[in-house]
């Protein structure tokens, strides 16, 4: 495996306090690959940084979600006082330089929800892991990007309009820890058809990240139109940060779709955190269950791009009434093997992709410097 391409995947790692990631820091001091070994040397700002645990964990993570990469061996060392200043350098010429594209925050963590077509759930696995991680205290945003086939705004019962405030920024609809932006709070009712060219599908986007008052959010959920589209290709460039879960169904064919998908953010360089299969089976409220969609898709697909398959999530009886009421899968009263799923799913993605914690090795430095002083 090619340098470069190793490099690149690390340059997706940003240190969330500088904006600027390890790559162009000069943290990555050398790298190797050997039968499906990755060697590391990692120069860190400070010998006790405490951003050390987060940034090898990123480090092996996103690498080993690569293909024929099987293990990841990080050698740590401390800059020099020339690396040092050289980081502080770069960090202030990139601020400098580079004002910033979007609202989103270095240090949100976003997750796209992607599929290879339509009609496997994925507006609605986007929306309950939305509320799910919102119900666990995080500040959640959910960004409805499926221009053209909004549904976000239905599967929450949500009727409001977006509104702008004084800079004309628009206002996110607000739901105690959630804040959600979709066409379908823009148009004139959810009937309205979107006659727009792809060009525009991309900078609707754009305007979503640049154009919204967002709060500081722990994690960004974007529901991705289905397919390989402008809206997709967009995505990496807007938001480096961004990993992708990709949902399709136990059958082949839709398999065969979402593979698309995955080897779009593989030729993107965007990380897949791993596949969801969607209608795995039928479970009857006395348990029975029925595989009605045949089987093994997401198992091929994740085994495809040696990427987890994070949950098969089954279909139960008695939740479809409720769901076109407008109340979330999650949120419902009756516990169902499709909540349950849904629920597990979510500690799951916490526990792969934990918030991104404030203290910063750069900012222990600045710490260190406030203290001498006084």
């Amino acid at each position: 495996m090619q340098n470069d391409i190793l490099l690149k995947h690390l340059s997706t790692i940003v240190d969330p306090e500088l904006g600027v990631d390890i790559v162009e820091l000069g943290m990555v001091k050398d790298i190797s690959f050997v039968e499906s070994t990755v060697v590391i040397k990692l120069a860190l700002t400070i010998a006790e940084c405490p951003m050390r645990n987060q940034i090898e964990t990123e480090i092996k993570r996103k690498l080993l979600l690569m293909e024929n990469v099987d293990t990841v061996e990080i050698e740590v060392t401390a800059m020099s006082k020339k690396d040092r200043s050289s980081v502080m350098e770069k960090a202030r010429k990139k601020a400098r330089d580079n004002a910033p594209e979007t609202k989103i925050d270095p240090q949100t963590r976003v997750i796209a929800i992607g599929s290879g077509k339509g009609g496997v759930g994925k507006s609605t696995i986007s929306t309950n892991i939305a509320l799910g991680l919102e119900k666990q205290g995080y500040k959640t945003g959910l960004l409805d990007a499926d221009i053209w086939g909004f549904s976000i705004p239905r599967l929450l019962g949500i009727k409001a309009r977006l509104e702008a405030d004084d800079e004309k920024n628009i206002i996110p609809y607000k739901k105690g820890n959630l804040e959600v932006v979709s066409t379908g709070l823009i148009t004139e009712d959810e009937d309205t058809a979107l006659m727009w060219r792809g060009l525009m599908l991309s900078k609707a986007l754009e305007q979503f990240l640049s154009d919204v008052s967002w709060s500081k959010l722990d994690y960004l959920i974007i529901d991705l139109p289905p397919g390989t589209g402008d809206i997709q290709m967009a995505l990496g460039r807007l938001l480096p940060q961004a990993e992708l879960i990709v949902v399709t169904t136990p059958q082949v064919t839709a398999q065969k779709v979402a593979t698309r998908v995955a080897d779009m953010a593989k030729r993107s360089f965007i990380p897949l955190l791993g596949v969801i299969e969607n209608m795995s089976y039928f479970e009857t409220n006395t348990g029975e269950k029925y595989e009605i969609f045949g089987k093994g898709g997401g198992e091929k697909l994740a085994e495809q791009f040696a990427i987890p398959l994070l949950m098969k999530i089954p279909l139960s009886e008695d939740t479809t009434t409720e769901a076109d009421k407008g109340i979330p899968l999650i949120q419902q009263e009756k516990d169902t093997p499709t909540k349950s799923s849904l629920n597990e799913l979510i500690n799951k993605i916490t526990s792969a992709l934990p918030p991104i914690i404030d203290e910063t090795c750069t900012g222990r430095i600045a710490k260190v410097f406030e203290e001498l002083s006084k």
